[in-house]
């Protein structure tokens, strides 16, 4: 029942591939060196490749795209079939229309339960103001409203 932002964490796989998955276990955790962090399953298919990769990026969804949101989220498809991105500094997918973007160096790692904490290191970001954030809470994607 906690309201929070939605995020695709993109990298490369060792093959070079993109591979990326919608996460909503995004934080801050310092400014000064500036660092976030994320968590993943320890199941997830992905896992060895974030967990041997350097890099990867945080893609911040604006409003428009929770179908964005809902296709990382999806198995078995391509989820970049037809998905604008550019590759960020380390080569990690930027996606088109994020709210934000966060390059990060892989810093370090914690395991924790069934989990994963993956601490990064802001290496660049960037954000386009006024675009409203991507939401979610209680199991449903929201939009902002002002109070």
């Amino acid at each position: 029942m906690f309201a929070t932002g939605v995020t695709i964490v993109t990298a490369r796989n060792a093959a070079g591939e993109p591979i990326g998955l919608t996460a909503n276990s995004f934080n801050s955790v310092s400014l000064e060196p500036p660092l976030v962090l994320w968590s993943l399953s320890r199941a997830a298919a992905s896992m060895p490749a974030f967990a041997n990769g350097s890099h990867y990026a945080i893609n911040v969804l604006a409003a428009g795209q929770k179908a964005l949101a809902e296709r990382f989220a999806a198995r078995g498809i391509d989820r970049f079939a037809g998905v604008d991105h550019q590759p960020g500094i380390s080569g990690a997918p930027l996606l088109a229309g994020a709210l934000a973007t966060f390059e990060c160096f892989n810093r370090s790692r914690y395991e924790e339960g069934d989990h994963v904490i993956f601490v990064g290191e802001v290496e660049r970001c960037r954000h386009h103001a006024g675009l409203p954030p991507l939401l979610y809470h209680g199991g449903r994607f929201y939009t902002e409203h002002p109070l």
